[in-house]
């Protein structure tokens, strides 16, 4: 049997980043039940980093965060892992009240936000349909993800540490041996003094199998479609295309168009698969905002997003049993949060501080703590 310091249940970005930033001071092993690494929800994410947008302080997570983007340590990735994309903001006449208010908002966050007119926004995002666009606005300040690369820059360096990544293994039948859990897995039992779960959609369900009260993550699952652009539309320097209270949204993927009516439909935690209606509405958005014709979906996909009863991560030991460890609830942001979100996760584990950066933007951790949804 084979000891370690910590087992993380979960191979999906939550499991690998706390894996990379924990394994240079404890023994892990992280176990994931599917045949490859991050095949959920981090392997069907829209991969988009943004600062704003979102919660306050999934926001401060991101701004955290970006410095590890911006320059990760030597050796981390071969390539960037943010590439800048851009984004308009649009809205049709029924919304141009609400898009008065965004903008006056966003604008005075950041000074690099630009209105545009109508005539400006088709300059910029050529596949506009005019008779759509009533008011428009360009943020700089939305990148790609480089995700496969920053996935395999967690593991290359979880594993110079000593990590032990175990695939393709359920966990079955955790019990206790003294002050330790034992797990049979695929290569054989191993035992662990704490559990992290990681288990993204699965988190209640894991939770329950070491005896730990759920606290209410529930998988959402989410659509999205791709199709060819017109010719002529070059998908390298189109910027992404948001409605502006998110009833969809758009991205260049692949040389192609992705479509996502942004839905986030509770559903149980599965190999979920896209909905022929959610697929219907993605292609609707396509034809209503832009003048691409949607002759064929090329692919169609769905993936899940775990949300917290109040939206955001849970981050810590159970009161229950100081031997377990939450690392749940990322929601559609677990991505662009992970740089953060694996530090602080690993700092909680060797019993640590908080990083020095969670104190200089006056993010408050213990907003995270598990204890805010215990029963």
């Amino acid at each position: 049997m084979q000891d370690y310091d910590v087992a993380i249940i979960g191979g999906g970005i939550a499991g690998l980043s706390l894996a990379y930033f924990l394994a240079p001071h404890r023994s892990v092993v992280v176990i994931e039940r599917e045949e490859g690494l991050g095949y959920h929800s981090t392997g069907r994410s829209a991969a988009e980093f943004v600062l704003r947008y979102n919660a306050p302080e999934v926001c401060a997570l991101a701004a955290i965060s970006k410095g590890f983007f911006d320059n990760p340590p030597e050796g981390f990735s071969e390539v960037a892992l943010l590439k800048q994309r851009g984004g308009v903001m649009i809205a049709n006449a029924e919304k141009v009240a609400r898009f008065e208010e965004v903008f006056a908002a966003e604008s005075r966050a950041n000074a690099e936000i630009e209105r545009l007119t109508v005539d400006e926004a088709i300059a910029r995002v050529p596949i506009l349909r005019r008779d759509y666009v009533a008011a428009a606005y360009y943020d700089p300040q939305f990148w790609d993800i480089e995700v496969e690369n920053l996935l395999q820059g967690y593991v290359r360096g979880a594993r110079r540490h000593g990590a032990v990544i175990i695939e393709r293994s359920d966990v079955l039948a955790p019990r206790r041996n003294g002050d330790r859990w034992v797990l049979a897995t695929s290569a054989g039992e191993v035992s662990a003094k704490t559990i992290v779960n990681a288990a993204g959609g699965w988190a209640d369900p894991v939770a329950q199998s070491f005896g730990v009260a759920p606290i209410g993550i529930v998988p959402h699952r989410r659509t999205a479609i791709t199709v060819d652009l017109p010719e002529g539309i070059d998908a390298l320097t189109l910027p992404e295309i948001n409605e502006i209270d998110e009833d969809f949204y758009m991205k260049p993927e692949g040389g192609r168009l992705l479509s996502s009516p942004a839905d986030a439909t509770p559903c149980d935690p599965t190999d979920v698969q896209p909905e022929e209606i959610d697929v219907a509405w993605a292609a609707h958005y396509v034809e209503e905002a832009t003048t691409v014709p949607v002759r064929r979906i090329f692919k169609s996909w769905a993936g899940m997003r775990s949300f917290s009863p109040d939206k955001l991560p849970v981050i810590g030991f159970a009161r229950e049993r100081p031997d377990f460890f939450w690392l749940a609830g990322q929601g559609g942001y677990g991505i662009l949060t992970s740089p953060a979100l694996g530090a602080f996760a690993a700092s909680l584990l060797v019993g640590a501080p908080a990083p020095e950066a969670f104190e200089a933007i006056g993010l408050d951790a213990v907003k995270f703590s598990p204890a805010r949804l215990e029963r």
